[in-house]
């Protein structure tokens, strides 16, 4: 087998396992029924929720770590173990610690181990020029996993119950991540990053030394990047979380699964777009549109009371916010290279994490004090709008012609040597 169709496979096994590990997208329809048939809190049922985000988030240094040095493998299959345990047991004991240590700690260290690899392993099989395509492709099933799950769940919650729910979807996600496992590998060394087939001849970027993470951790530009991350996270997961009861409460939508399910779609879109849009005008400025557009989409939130209205409105807060999942993988390789991409990003993905807890549980506590929704909205709002201003900050290396060094932009970034010698910036970045 070419090389060409060994790195084609290792994309689309990569969207696979997303699209198993994505069913965190769909809890707003698993909250729901947690609420009508077992009587929870909009916040209790955030609990289990926000667990999983931060133990996802902060699973991603050591996976990542694991990834690099052992390869994606290994890490997949504990990946899948943990799945298949995780809803297995949550499916056993429905309270909230049960839930909260099953399927927020279980299934939040799958999710970690299992979004780690296949990202870092897809990227490193093409050319730089296509990084933000790649890896929307890779990413775009965590965003698109609802589509299937959320009417699969809901039909399964209506059929079986709760408790045969949890334990058939275990079953589901053990065989789809161990049998993807497989398929997921790093490139041989001395492999040649592929390019793509395609008539636009892509920029030139700059090539420079992979950065390690203690070298990371010292550029004050990874700080900001980590914040602007918090503040999309925060914003978009905010709401995530109580999706159908937003749809039930604020609409009064019958079938309020399907706004998870066309959230879910528009995330998907915004993953592949928005990868391919910062692949050509740059990543800052791909970030300063998307939290512009959540501006002003958080400000209408609360006067989308039809549900064609709402269904807007959230299919452009999933647009953006599952580009945002693009972008900032694509960024902190472009920054600091690939080699150690995988605990570099788990580094820059613990962003995530913190909205991921502070997000739905400002949610959860703002539905049961104030009975809506309106303080979430601006809160997102307020966020984004900080996120748009600060996007403009971030500054690319800026190499002098003729000189193997990348020299430091204006926000602390060390000089680091480059080999080969330094080709031209793409100026559009």
């Amino acid at each position: 087998m070419d090389q060409r169709k060994k790195a084609w496979i290792v994309v689309f096994s990569g969207l696979g396992v997303n699209l198993t590990l994505g069913v965190l997208y769909a809890w707003g329809v698993i909250s729901a029924a947690l609420i009508d048939q077992l009587e929870w809190t909009a916040t209790q049922t955030q609990i289990p929720y926000m667990v999983a985000s931060a133990i996802f988030a902060f699973t991603m240094v050591p996976a990542g770590r694991m990834q690099d040095k052992l390869g994606p493998r290994l890490v997949l299959l504990l990946a899948s173990v943990l799945a298949g345990a995780g809803f297995v047991f949550s499916g056993m004991r429905l309270g909230v610690v049960e839930l909260t240590i099953f399927f927020g700690i279980f299934f939040g260290l799958a999710m970690g181990f299992g979004y780690a690899s296949p990202t870092p392993a897809a990227v490193k099989w093409f050319h730089s020029n296509h990084r933000g395509f790649i890896t929307g492709l890779v990413v775009s099933g965590f965003g698109l996993a609802p589509i299937y799950i959320a009417p699969l769940a809901n039909l399964l919650l209506d059929q079986i119950g709760i408790q045969a729910t949890f334990i058939t979807l275990g079953i589901f996600f053990f065989a789809i991540v161990f049998g993807f496992s497989f398929l997921i590998k790093n490139p041989p060394p001395g492999h040649v990053p592929l390019p793509l087939e395609t008539k636009r001849k892509p920029p030139v970027r700059l090539i420079r030394q992979d950065v390690d993470y203690g070298q990371m951790l010292r550029c004050k530009q990874f700080y900001l990047i980590w914040s602007l991350f918090f503040f999309g996270t925060f914003a978009g997961l905010l709401i995530i979380g109580q999706m159908q009861k937003i749809g039930q409460e604020q609409a009064g939508m019958q079938n309020a699964f399907i706004i998870v399910t066309v959230y879910a779609l528009f995330n998907f879109l915004g993953r592949i777009s928005w990868g391919s849009i910062s692949d050509h005008i740059g990543r800052k400025q791909t970030l300063f549109v998307m939290f512009a557009i959540q501006v002003l989409v958080f400000l209408l939130f609360p006067f989308l009371t039809h549900p064609f209205a709402l269904l807007i409105g959230k299919s452009l807060v999933g647009f953006t916010f599952g580009g945002m999942l693009t972008i900032f993988p694509a960024l902190t390789a472009d920054l600091y290279g690939v080699k150690h991409l995988g605990v570099n990003y788990g580094l820059m993905i613990t962003a995530w994490g913190v909205g991921g807890v502070l997000g739905p549980l400002f949610g959860g506590m703002a539905r049961d004090i104030t009975g809506g929704y309106d303080a979430s909205y601006i809160a997102a709002m307020v966020l984004s709008a900080f996120g748009a201003v600060l996007s403009l900050m971030i500054t690319l290396p800026k190499p002098t012609p003729g000189s193997k060094t990348a020299h430091a932009g204006t926000l602390g970034e060390p000089d680091l040597s480059v080999q080969p010698p330094v080709a031209p910036e793409n100026t559009s970045e």
